[in-house]
């Protein structure tokens, strides 16, 4: 057993505190803490702000909480076709936030420090410092434990625009502070953030404008992402692409970005929304040997800092910022540290979901990254507007594309209604736990959406099955039995 994989007597006899200090508690410290203390290991975890992180407190959960709020107040008006009469819906914003809070004390319980301690974990509340790299200080109190897992999530990164810094601004964190419905909401940056709060807070009725430098969710398939800004501009977003803010300023309650593209873009408040940076600001990484890099704490395959007994997991990192990611890893951290298991990283199945409406989800590969990597590939496609479920509720708009090489599922796209729930049998093929043949033969509910991916999966085979040489046993068989 490694040495550092001690229960309590070890620890005490060693004279460390604990087996194990997290800090943070967000999706990924959670995750490694409460793991590793269910294994009996005495576990520290140390959190400044709001048990729960960003994604709880600021993040996916209202985020998503708002989301909901906005398709219910466009379905008023989306209704016509159905043979209902639309309406301009009545939206109680007072509501809407009550909505928000009741969403995040439901969930809240799952991630409170009564729950963690019932597991055996030190909950302690403060700011966090390196002493070296086996201890730290917080609130004078000095603790240590041979493995280290720095789990602090990340901020907002506010972009080089000139007078930003004077100018009032919303980032996801101080958006749900917001008491009444914006008259105009300006939205800095076109990704995944940005473009669901543009279409909620249009749904919800504001105007609405993106100024995004380059292309809307740029890193997502082109073909998919023209569904998505479709409907979006179609619902009266106006989505500036290839412009840049160039300044900001502020008078008279009106806010004034001017461009490099139109002009003037005014508003009444501006939402920030140009990507994220690691939050590291006092955990004094350099005593530890702890090196930053311009992504965030650069980790190896198996999360492990340029200090191998200190784990960096989740949003800090260098890597994907996703909720999902951040708690593959702190699994991971437990792997390693209560089970002494070296488990990698592995993504290339890693889903990713934008909750516009459609969604946008998105599995290994894109088609154009395949076209890069492989050169030959094979794209087999199925249209919402072929699915019975979709045409039963109006909502047939979007696809399913599965990017293939030499039989081996590289990436999967979907752009559609409630996509999301979707993807997870293509992320599994991707990793070769399940095949598009044991798909496109499985019995699925009808009518569902899940025939979507049933479909798709079959045209990977319908031209081998309904082939030549099909054919002729077929018409052989036929022969012997006259």
């Amino acid at each position: 057993m490694p040495s550092w994989a001690v229960g309590r007597t070890g620890v005490e006899a060693m004279g460390r505190t604990h087996d194990l200090i997290v800090i943070g508690a967000g999706a990924a410290g959670l995750t490694a803490a409460g793991g590793c203390a269910r294994l009996g290991l005495r576990v520290a975890l140390i959190e400044r702000d709001r048990m729960g992180g960003e994604c709880l407190n600021t993040g996916c959960v209202p985020s998503k909480a708002l989301i909901a709020a906005a398709r219910a107040a466009q379905g008023f008006r989306s209704a016509g076709p159905l043979g209902i009469r639309p309406a301009e819906p009545e939206v109680d914003f007072a509501g809407v936030r009550a909505h928000l809070r009741a969403t995040i004390a439901r969930i809240e319980p799952h991630d409170s420090e009564e729950r963690f301690r019932g597991w055996g974990v030190e909950v302690i509340r403060g700011e966090a410092r390196f002493l070296d790299g086996r201890s730290l200080s917080v609130g004078g109190r000095r603790l240590e434990a041979p493995r280290i897992v720095i789990a602090t999530g990340s901020r907002p990164a506010l972009p080089p625009v000139e007078g930003l810094a004077d100018t009032p601004f919303l980032t996801n964190e101080t958006l749900w502070d917001l008491e009444t419905l914006p008259d105009h909401l300006i939205v800095l940056g076109g990704g995944a953030v940005g473009m669901e709060m543009a279409q909620a807070f249009r749904r919800l009725g504001s105007a609405v404008t993106v100024i995004e430098a380059g292309q809307p969710l740029s890193r997502d398939d082109p073909e998919a992402v023209a569904v998505v800004l479709g409907r979006m501009r179609a619902e009266g977003v106006r989505v500036l692409a290839g412009t840049r803010a160039l300044s900001a300023r502020h008078g008279a309650g009106r806010i004034v970005l001017e461009t490099d593209g139109v002009g003037q873009v005014e508003g009444s408040h501006l939402l920030v929304a140009t990507g994220r940076r690691a939050a590291v600001e006092g955990l004094g990484l350099e005593a530890a040997g702890v090196v930053l890099g311009p992504g965030g704490i650069r980790v190896d395959g198996r999360c492990r800092t340029t200090n191998p007994a200190i784990l960096a997991i989740g949003d800090v990192r260098e890597g994907p910022r996703l909720t999902h990611a951040a708690g593959q890893e702190g699994s991971l951290a437990v792997m390693a540290i209560g089970f002494g298991i070296p488990a990698r990283l592995d993504h290339a199945a890693l889903p990713w979901v934008t909750f516009t409406d459609p969604e946008l989800a998105q599995t290994g590969l894109t088609e154009e990254a395949a076209r890069e990597r492989h050169g030959d590939i094979v794209v087999h496609r199925e249209a919402f507007a072929e699915n019975d479920r979709a045409l039963a509720d109006g909502e047939a708009e979007g696809f399913v594309k599965l990017v293939m090489a030499r039989g081996r599922v590289l990436g999967a796209t979907l752009v559609g209604a409630g996509v999301g729930e979707l993807v997870l049998p293509w992320s599994l093929a991707i990793r070769r736990k399940a095949s598009p043949w044991a798909i496109s033969g499985a019995v699925v509910p009808y009518p569902t959406r899940s025939e979507l991916s049933k479909a798709v999966a079959f045209a990977a085979f319908e031209g081998r099955i309904f082939g030549p040489w099909a054919r002729r046993w077929a018409g052989l068989l036929a022969r012997m039995r006259r």
